[in-house]
């Protein structure tokens, strides 16, 4: 499984990428804001950091300039993927850009409807968000098993299940086990999967005893 840092926060990024614990980047409009920062440059930085992808979201909601802010965001680095909204514009726009050779990371997916559609359209990535539909009392995890079970059935559809709004580590490993592509996480959920309080009881245990033999490894 590929894990994707969800954040804008280059320094965050730059620290897991050196760690080896992320193959790629998404952002939003929303974190781009948090960031402060302009778009562009942001994701011209965050491009240089990562050689995995990176989304990049267009803001507009018409079929003409979300394809041109599609085409700029694709400009910013060759490992840039534009990101569309699920809406009928949205698809046309993620047709016209994937037959152009840009990956399209289409978002906002919550039915294996509207995945289905994403992939006809030629979707790199498909985003099913699982925490917003855990918030309105629906089990967003069954919104992955329906997609991969699909998506299985017809070996020519390439879109990769890229599973967003995950929100604590369970979300992760239930991905994990049923087989999704790509995860995207944010950062402090990436460090809540090192967290065991069995390896830190363990830790201090073993150093404990070494201490006491008065030795240096060094």
């Amino acid at each position: 499984m590929k894990f994707f840092v969800d954040t804008a926060e280059v320094a965050e990024i730059r620290a897991l990428s050196e760690a080896g614990l992320v193959d790629g980047v998404t952002t939003n409009p929303s974190l781009i804001a948090k960031s402060g920062r302009k778009m562009a440059e942001v994701i011209a930085e965050i491009c240089e950091i990562t050689p995995g992808p990176v989304s990049a979201e267009v803001t507009a909601t018409d079929f003409d300039t979300m394809l041109a802010e599609g085409r700029f965001l694709r400009g910013i680095a060759r490992n840039v993927a534009v990101k569309v909204p699920l809406t009928e514009a949205g698809l046309s726009v993620c047709r016209s850009l994937a037959d152009e050779g840009t990956k399209v990371n289409v978002t906002l997916c919550f039915s294996a409807a509207q995945a289905l559609l994403a992939a006809k359209a030629g979707a790199a990535y498909i985003s099913p968000f699982v925490g917003r539909l855990d918030d309105i009392a629906y089990d967003g995890m069954l919104l992955i098993a329906d997609i991969l079970k699909i998506y299985r059935n017809y070996s020519y559809f390439k879109t990769e299940v890229l599973v967003a709004s995950i929100r604590h580590p369970v979300h992760l490993v239930e991905a994990a086990k049923l087989g999704a592509e790509v995860a995207t996480l944010p950062p402090n959920v990436i460090r809540q999967l090192i967290k065991h309080p069995l390896t830190d009881r363990g830790l201090e245990s073993f150093l404990a005893d070494w201490r006491k033999t008065g030795q240096s490894i060094l």
